[in-house]
């Protein structure tokens, strides 16, 4: 595994990890002038605006869209909500082509409110999965499920390891397309005794589109708004990047990180440089 010291275009910033502080124009900038090669925008600033222009900027400014996040989610308590979170998705697919976006992250939802059949969502996540695959494969990206950790199986979502992700990539495109796949989120998934087995598992599929850092902390007060910059926690993020290369992982190493009450109160360019430094010494 080659060392990322001095190797920041192999590293894309996610916008979450800013907190969504300003407009995509100004932080499309501030990560291109900090050094990273790409960048993962959220489709809250995308969405309603020149999406070429967007495009255009990003492509200009010398960086790649390493994944468009992030899906409606799909299951639903009736069939009308279920098409039209569908339809949603489809419009965001064809937003992530003019981005050139390498991939559309999936996260695929939980169980409907009032609802206590896993089953059926899980279902209707296979179901909504199959028709956007047609689109993805129209548009020209791929489809990145992400598996969520199981504390988010009832709101967020109903795939909760990579084992699980992958056997529905199997059940809906076992001809591997190439525009269906997983991605990786150290967050979500290092804590799985599976773990190193489902990536290489993963890679020899090829079915790896995307892998996100950043750390759990050892205390988190706050499982969804509490994510560690990387070194600050447990997770071994070295020997994780480690498995996923080794599984024929090539792209962005991309930080997203979810921090209320810390790193979306800090200044911006403190922020982007920290990351820079921890991408370059414990990823």
């Amino acid at each position: 595994m080659e060392t990322l010291q001095g190797k920041l275009v192999r590293c894309s910033i996610n916008t979450a990890t800013l907190g969504h502080r300003e407009p995509i124009q100004t932080t499309i900038e501030r990560i291109a002038r900090s050094g990273f090669g790409g960048i993962a925008p959220w489709r809250s600033e995308v969405e309603g605006q020149n999406v070429a222009a967007i495009g255009k900027q990003i492509r200009d400014a010398g960086l790649s869209v390493s994944g468009y996040c992030r899906s409606t989610y799909l299951p639903a308590s009736d069939l009308e909500v279920f098409r039209a979170n569908v339809e949603s998705n489809k419009r965001a697919l064809h937003d992530a082509a003019q981005l050139d976006a390498r991939c559309f992250v999936m996260v695929v939802g939980g169980i409907p409110e009032g609802s206590r059949d896993l089953s059926s969502a899980r279902a209707q996540v296979h179901d909504g999965v199959a028709e956007l695959l047609e689109v993805a494969t129209a548009v020209g990206v791929p489809l990145a499920l992400e598996p969520l950790h199981p504390v988010y199986a009832s709101n967020r979502s109903v795939l909760n390891t990579i084992a699980q992700a992958l056997q529905m990539c199997e059940q809906v495109d076992p001809a591997q397309s190439g525009y269906l796949g997983v991605a990786v989120d150290a967050y979500h998934c290092w804590w799985d005794p599976h773990l190193h087995t489902s990536i290489a598992q993963a890679g020899r599929a090829k079915r790896i589109l995307a892998y996100h850092v950043c750390d759990w902390l050892y205390e988190t007060r706050d499982v969804l708004l509490d994510r560690g910059m990387m070194g600050d926690g447990v997770v071994d993020l070295s020997a994780l990047r480690r498995s996923v290369e080794a599984a024929g992982y090539a792209g962005f190493v991309e930080v997203e990180i979810f921090s209320k009450e810390n790193w979306w109160r800090r200044d911006v360019e403190e922020v982007l440089s920290l990351c820079a430094e921890r991408l370059q010494t414990v990823c």
